[in-house]
């Protein structure tokens, strides 16, 4: 990823496809992978919530609360995005932020020290994988790296709550 290449890993949902979010060239790789619109923004994994403030131009206090008290998956649709990929983030300049406690996508995202690209493994319109078994070749033959760990899980992956949030404490629940 240091070199803008592109991984397939299993993240906190499901398998994803990933790559430096701040680096164009490897969000645009994504994009032709996936057979995806730039215009329809894609989400990423850091590992602390400390980092926010690092990507996002103001963290509402809600959206610490939601973080803290969240005991599944939870993307967060913040307004104002900065420091990331200008491709990464949607025409409104918002961006799709989830922190991981996964495991693996934690440990990733730590020693990156960056935030990592986290979008289904999956041509768009196509159905997101539940598993490592259901990811189609494309996918698994266009990416420069597949982790080699969680492979062998059948069970079914759910995908993360989205919440957006708006100024003056609004929020939207999008999934």
């Amino acid at each position: 990823m240091q070199a803008g290449g592109i991984i397939l890993y299993p993240t906190d949902t499901i398998w994803g496809i990933g790559c430096d979010a701040t680096n164009e060239k490897a969000v645009q790789k994504v994009y032709e992978l996936k057979q995806r619109v730039d215009s329809k923004a894609m989400l990423t994994l850091i590992d602390n919530p400390g980092r926010l403030e690092t990507y996002v131009d103001e963290v509402p206090d809600i959206a610490w609360e939601l973080i803290e008290v969240a005991d599944k998956p939870l993307t967060i649709i913040y307004e104002k995005g900065r420091n990331l990929a200008a491709n990464l983030l949607a025409a409104d300049g918002s961006i799709g932020i989830r922190v991981t406690k996964e495991p693996f996508s934690h440990a990733l995202c730590a020693r990156f020290r960056k935030p990592v690209v986290s979008t289904s493994a999956n041509v768009s319109d196509q159905p997101s994988p539940a598993n490592f078994s259901e990811i189609a070749d494309v996918i698994k033959e266009g990416v420069d790296y597949i982790v080699d760990y969680r492979r062998d899980e059948v069970n079914k992956a759910m995908p993360s709550s989205i919440i957006k949030l708006g100024s003056g404490g609004q929020f939207q629940i999008i999934r």
